[in-house]
């Protein structure tokens, strides 16, 4: 099988300070976290609650093929339960 991003749902998890998301090899979903620090930051600062949130949500939008891109690379560098991609993996 190989892995696939059918579903484009992303979501921020603020504990993890990442962007999850979740790829599928065949019926086996695949968690994944984008490291924030992964996805770039301007030099404005948020205002409010939810900018950053929106922002990290944009740039994983942005880079979406990038991001894919390493998580199959990861995924098939070994097999486990949840990966977290960082800066090194995007480039």
């Amino acid at each position: 099988m190989t892995l696939a991003f059918p579903n484009p749902s992303r979501s921020f998890d603020r504990t993890r300070n990442a962007v999850r998301f979740t790829g599928y090899d065949g019926m086996f979903e695949v968690p994944f976290f984008v490291e924030t620090s992964a996805l770039g930051q301007s030099g404005a600062e948020p205002r409010g609650e939810d900018v950053p949130e929106t922002r990290f949500l944009s740039a994983f939008d942005a880079l979406r093929a990038s991001i894919h891109d390493a998580a199959r690379k990861a995924y098939f560098g070994g097999r486990l339960t949840s990966y977290i991609l960082t800066a090194a993996d995007l480039r």
